[in-house]
């Protein structure tokens, strides 16, 4: 009896067996489980330290002598250190393990108006952070920020630098770390990873604020069994980080996320990217001062100056904030109904105002569904802080060599 699949293209369907995109595919190799043990050994050492090799191994199951070989790499590589000595009523002593509190890293989180500059270590402890100014002119900024790392190094002496992970407003490239976008920074295409090693003598990795503020959630383990996440940044502008399926997601050419540059009022003002009545000249901090000082005689210059004024009584200020918060939670829709997230969490200035805000993202969300329940809405808290946390995350997580890499690196890299 034939068939009667259709044929396509002369051919007869394969029943049974599902097609592969074979430029997609990465074959399994002991490698990559090596890598995977690592990741689970030097988690379980940052959430339950201090513990030893036979707590290790009976935390993830894996084999003493398997979990032996990869804290001996950890502890080889700095990663690790060995603490002290506990005699058990039975058995041989046992030495206990913790993260290495001599290892620390630069965090720098770029502005447009300033640049802040932390040592933070593996713990995540803050040893110092200080504010740098910026200038419209890059090469000056860099060296200025070269000239205080290399101050900090020398109050650190004791300490060993592993790197700085650089936040900034923009978009990067997956895998050269070039600046593709940054439109409230006005750059573009320029080389701050090569200028931030020249200057530092340290090894520089890179990523887009929103992305690095979903780092550091995950690293500090305010994810735990959460796999699709949005999380919106909100300052000067307004960008987007993506967690699908338990993977970041940053797009082919590394733009995925900006929701923030896409038009919501064609007759709206104009942004820095070009388009008019994008997302976040409606809901972006500069969005807020601008509703306030179009209304009020007293102008004022920054989110701060505004969010006092509304702490202080000014109803036209609380006016701004909650017309802010609309737009945000009306905007949201873009998310809800092309990524469907379980969890939307929110950091930036308008966090400091949740009590107001929150409720109101909220309404507007939920009144904008396409359809079934909205998802979860979260303040992720301060931005500076996540941040900087996060742009020291980032660069652990990269140079630890953890399986999970921060970007899928699907496409080549230019020329």
């Amino acid at each position: 009896m034939k068939s009667s699949a259709p044929r396509q293209n002369g051919t007869r369907p394969m029943r049974g067996i599902r097609r592969i995109d074979l430029a997609s595919v990465q074959p399994a190799s002991s490698e990559i489980a090596r890598d995977i043990n690592r990741d689970i050994i030097l988690e379980l050492i940052r959430f339950k330290q201090p513990l030893a090799r036979a707590d290790l191994s009976r935390l993830s199951g894996l084999r003493p002598s398997t979990v032996s070989k990869i804290v001996e790499q950890l502890v080889q590589e700095n990663w690790v250190q060995e603490g002290a000595v506990i005699k058990a009523a039975r058995g041989r002593p046992s030495t206990m393990l913790s993260v290495n509190s001599a290892m620390v890293t630069f965090a720098l989180d770029l502005r447009p108006d300033r640049a802040i500059l932390a040592v933070v270590d593996l713990s995540g402890r803050f040893l110092s952070r200080e504010t740098i100014p910026t200038y419209s002119d890059l090469a000056r900024t860099v060296a200025q920020i070269g000239k205080r790392m290399r101050a900090l190094r020398e109050e650190h002496s004791t300490k060993s630098f592993e790197g700085v992970g650089v936040s900034v407003p923009g978009r990067m490239h997956p895998v050269t770390q070039r600046v593709l976008l940054a439109p409230n920074m006005k750059w573009h295409d320029f080389d701050l990873k090569s200028a931030l090693e020249e200057e530092s003598g340290l090894q520089v990795e890179i990523d887009n604020d929103a992305n690095v503020c979903l780092i550091s959630e995950l690293w500090y383990g305010r994810l735990e069994g959460v796999k699709n996440v949005v999380l919106v940044a909100v300052a000067e502008g307004v960008g987007a980080a993506i967690l699908a399926g338990g993977h970041m997601q940053s797009g082919y050419n590394g733009l995925a996320g900006e929701f923030g540059h896409v038009s919501v009022d064609p007759a709206g003002p104009q942004c820095q990217c070009g388009q008019n009545g994008c997302w976040e000249m409606v809901s972006s901090s500069r969005a807020a001062i601008r509703y306030y000082n179009a209304g009020s005689r007293k102008k004022v210059q920054n989110i701060y100056e505004l969010l006092r004024q509304m702490e202080d009584g000014d109803a036209l200020a609380k006016e701004a904030i909650t017309e802010q918060a609309r737009a945000l939670g009306r905007g949201l829709r873009m998310v809800t109904a092309t990524l469907a997230p379980e969890l939307i969490l929110v950091v930036g200035d308008i966090t400091a105002a949740w009590d107001l805000c929150g409720p109101i993202i909220e309404r507007e969300m939920a009144a904008s569904m396409l359809a079934g329940d909205p998802p979860q809405l979260r303040a992720a808290g301060d931005a500076e802080l996540a941040r900087l946390s996060g742009g020291a995350a980032m660069l652990m997580q990269r140079h630890a060599g953890y399986h999970r890499s921060t970007h899928e690196r699907t496409m080549p890299i230019p020329a």
